[in-house]
């Protein structure tokens, strides 16, 4: 779809609303993480969107003037055939995945190699230079399969980056975690460091910082449940989901959220910038 001149197309150009379209691939996944937004684990709803969906909502995204996809879960890994899918994908756009690092196998490794030199860089979490103290928040083997996966991916032409969530900053573990991602390949520049909120199971555990809409950058985000303000947005706390974040139920054309995220901006007080700045 091709926006109406000025409609969309200023907004975007000018930084009002993210450029990057978030897309939520799936809901489930094979860890229980202490601080997960969408709650997410082996035996939750998967919430699927089919893939040609995505595939269309990326070509949708670049006529209107987006100028990367986001794919996030859920752990995206666990979707069918998603490597093929994001070569599909980033030959519309540039690709940013979000993975927990912990299901590159012989066999997925094998299938990724055709995302060789393609235009997709992996987000894979890693929160804590010591095994013991990172497994505890995200799940048995989670550190040993992340820094056993990374520099395979980077060898296979792979972009990776790094992303570490916290509770509490410490500045020795920090420089110790630096000088573990430089040691796997992965530069500062390619290390990204955010708060723990207090969304989802997170919020249960009483651990983070609180996020409104104020607070988080306006980032489109389209899940099997409808379009939301950010993709800290679609969070499930108890097992249902959150609305507070939520735009609208219907996420095509997507000028119907567009517009109303829109809306929404257009309506806070001047000067009321997002205050977290989280990647």
């Amino acid at each position: 779809m091709t926006a109406a001149p000025g409609a969309v197309s200023d907004p975007l150009a000018d930084g009002t609303i993210g450029r990057r379209l978030w897309v939520y691939s799936n809901y489930h996944c094979n860890l229980v993480c202490t601080y997960c937004l969408t709650e997410s684990g082996p035996k939750v709803a998967r919430r699927e969107l089919d893939p040609a969906t995505v595939l269309d909502l990326a070509r949708e995204a670049k006529d209107i003037g987006f100028t990367g996809i986001g794919i996030t879960g859920g752990e995206p890994f666990l979707v069918p055939d998603m490597p093929q899918l994001l070569f599909e994908v980033s030959r519309v756009l540039p690709v940013l995945v979000l993975t927990n690092g912990t299901l590159f196998s012989r066999a997925l490794l094998a299938d990724m190699e055709v995302l060789r030199d393609a235009d997709v860089t992996l987000q894979i979490s890693l929160d804590h230079p010591d095994p013991d103290a990172n497994d505890v928040m995200r799940g048995p083997d989670n550190f040993r399969r992340v820094v056993e996966a990374v520099p395979e991916l980077l060898r296979r032409g792979i972009a990776v980056r790094i992303a570490t969530t916290l509770e509490e900053e410490d500045a020795d573990d920090l420089q110790r975690l630096c000088a573990l991602h430089r040691s796997l390949g992965v530069s500062d520049d390619d290390h990204v460091v955010r708060p723990i909120l207090k969304r989802g199971r997170a919020e249960s555990a009483q651990l983070g910082v609180v996020a409104r809409h104020l607070d988080l950058d306006p980032e489109l985000t389209i899940t099997a449940d409808g379009a939301f303000w950010s993709p800290f947005a679609p969070t499930v706390r108890g097992g249902v989901l959150d609305t507070d974040l939520l735009l609208t139920r219907t996420v095509r054309p997507l000028q119907r959220p567009i517009n109303a995220m829109l809306t929404v901006v257009r309506s806070r007080p001047e000067g009321a910038d997002s205050t977290l700045n989280i990647r």
